[in-house]
């Protein structure tokens, strides 16, 4: 164990790792709660196929393609440098840090770090094409697009140079500010999203047939874990336990606060009342905005960057109406909107009283720091719209991507996993026994009854 061995911060990245990890089930009871009875757990599976497959993945290559030296021109880190982990269990494989001294953690804890932002980024793309998509070619779509997209991706905008390691342009040509995945994680998945939407189509009876969620309480226990589950996102990736990581936890707590705030308000003044729904919503909105912002702004920033999102994102959601595409859990009005305003948000609003060290175009900065935000966050949707729509076509011409009319109405959980969420044949058969009962007037233990 090296000398400088920071156990805090060892601890600190872990902990933080499984908080990100239960955000991958956290955002299958969301989804799943958003969907009609016949496709909630095909909605659910769809998170847990990503999480089992990626996890996978991530160890064979995906940590080598997003963290690995620069390769082929600088688009991804070289595949095979940390081939199936290998090297990274050694007591010497270390990352240090500075903070009064130079520390230490395990690159371990941060290859389990990372590996968690890979799974849900993957996972997010689904909450688009809910209802309609094979699961095996959704697998497919998981592996290729994970590959092709995330990884490299994450080599952009999360991996930065550090002595003889060179790492991705983003980070550190472009000097974007992305603290914990605005570009990565939700412009990237979001952009997806819309890709496989059009390719896809449209539902059956979209439009015209009620599909309203089955079961808001899943909605909402999913939104509160996702909200605990995001302090390990944002406020994990400061690595060490201290001003930043504290700054961070205030900022993503207040802004989440007030984008549920302004969601409900604009539902109110547009709607003539708040919703369930709408808080889960504007809680997922001010999350996914203050996260490439968090380190950036101070907490009254935060307020105003949280603030917007409830507003915009409330308002995005209607776009695919007047568009035509069916993004059937609003991953494009939430995630790439909200992704793009928190991005876009730093070259505003940014101050070098925050950790980030920064000034935006409100504080001085001039435009430098947004021109900066705007490269990075709009070549990552453009090349992931691009790339997903590819993929989404090809295997839509060859294995099929959408299922059949008939399956569809028949329901996607019944025809791809032969299983329903809610056993109502019992539900149901319980009620006639107990409706027969007190048609005869026998009491449920055959006894008589008391006078």
């Amino acid at each position: 164990m090296p000398q400088n061995f920071d156990t805090g911060t060892t601890t600190w990245l872990l902990v933080s790792a499984a908080m990100v990890l239960l955000m991958t089930p956290a955002l299958a009871f969301f989804y799943g709660g958003m969907v009609r009875v016949k496709t909630t757990l095909n909605m659910m599976m769809m998170s847990y196929g990503a999480l089992a497959l990626i996890g996978v993945l991530w160890v064979l290559y995906g940590y080598s393609m997003s963290f690995g030296d620069d390769w082929f021109g600088g688009i991804v880190g070289k595949p095979w440098q940390y081939l199936g982990l290998k090297g990274l269990m050694s007591a010497d494989s270390t990352v240090s840090f500075t903070s009064t001294v130079v520390k230490s953690y395990p690159t371990m804890a941060f290859v389990a770090f990372q590996a968690v932002f890979a799974i849900i980024t993957v996972a997010l793309v689904s909450g688009a094409i809910a209802d309609r998509a094979k699961f095996g070619t959704w697998m497919a779509f998981c592996l290729i697009w994970g590959t092709l997209v995330y990884f490299p991706v994450a080599h952009w905008v999360f991996d930065f140079s550090s002595g003889a390691h060179v790492g991705g342009w983003i980070a550190n040509k472009l000097k974007a500010i992305d603290f914990a995945g605005g570009t990565a994680v939700h412009i990237n998945a979001g952009a997806a999203g819309l890709a496989l939407a059009l390719v896809l189509g449209k539902r059956l009876g979209w439009k015209r047939d009620p599909m309203r969620p089955h079961n808001l309480t899943l909605v909402m226990l999913g939104a509160g874990l996702l909200w605990f589950g995001w302090f390990g996102f944002n406020a994990g990736s400061a690595i060490a336990a201290g001003q930043s990581a504290a700054t961070v936890w205030v900022n993503t707590m207040v802004a989440t606060a007030a984008a549920c705030l302004t969601w409900l308000l604009t539902e109110r003044i547009r709607d003539g009342h708040p919703t369930s729904l709408g808080a889960a919503s504007g809680i997922v909105a001010g999350l996914v905005a203050i996260t490439p912002s968090c380190s950036s702004v101070n907490p009254m920033g935060a307020i105003v960057v949280g603030g917007v999102a409830g507003v915009v994102c409330a308002l995005a959601i209607g776009v695919k109406w007047r568009l035509g595409f069916d993004d059937s859990l609003d991953v494009v009005g939430v995630h790439m909107v909200g992704g793009l305003w928190g991005t876009l948000s730093v070259g505003l609003l940014a101050t070098a009283a925050a950790p980030a060290g920064v000034d935006g175009l409100f504080y001085g900065g001039g435009v430098d720091q947004l021109w900066r935000q705007a490269v990075g966050a709009f070549s990552v949707m453009i090349f992931s719209f691009v790339m997903a729509y590819a993929i989404g076509w090809v295997l839509q011409k060859t294995m099929g991507f959408r299922i059949t009319e008939e399956e569809e109405l028949t329901g996607i959980d019944q025809t791809e996993h032969a299983e329903s969420a809610y056993d109502f044949g019992s539900i149901s058969g319980g009620l006639r026994t107990s409706f027969a009962r007190e048609e005869l007037e026998v009491p449920a233990n055959d006894q008589e009854v008391p006078a």
